[in-house]
């Protein structure tokens, strides 16, 4: 025959209480901080891509705005340099991104890129907006002895 109470084998968990809400929420702060850091570090790398990309579009663009006078009479090949900066600012217009066209000596252009991203996971611990910036060149040569 059983005489035991329910109350004879209770033990004292009063002093757990409330542990395993601290540790879900550490636990889920960690994984939404992974989480940021993951899905905004690659939103990031993919904002740097896409700078460097349009850099170097923008650049091919004012490399094909070739001086047709000067190369047809033999004296080598320059840019064009409002049609090659005009070519850049459109390609740059076109992608959304900002950016700057110099060009140097009549056969470089280098396009200069910004662009920004707003962070998705990271915002909410009080990180802003972050900027990542491409850089190209293109020099423009004459090619002599090459096929027609």
């Amino acid at each position: 025959m059983n005489t035991h109470t329910p109350t004879q084998h209770r033990t004292d968990f009063d002093s757990d209480r409330g542990s395993v809400s601290l540790l879900f929420v550490t636990v889920t702060v960690a994984l939404l901080l992974i989480i940021g850091l993951v899905v905004d570090g690659g939103a990031q790398i993919r904002n740097r891509q896409h700078a460097d990309n349009a850099a170097q579009e923008a650049a091919r663009a004012a490399g094909q705005a070739v001086n047709p006078a000067a190369a047809i009479a033999g004296d080598g090949a320059q840019v064009q340099l409002g049609a090659g900066k005009a070519a850049a600012q459109q390609y740059l217009t076109a992608a959304g991104v900002s950016g700057t066209v110099t060009t140097t000596g009549g056969t470089t252009v280098h396009v200069h890129t910004t662009t920004t991203y707003s962070p998705a996971f990271l915002g909410i611990i009080g990180i802003g907006s972050l900027t990542a910036s491409g850089d190209a060149d293109v020099r423009v040569v004459r090619q002599l002895g090459g096929e027609r």
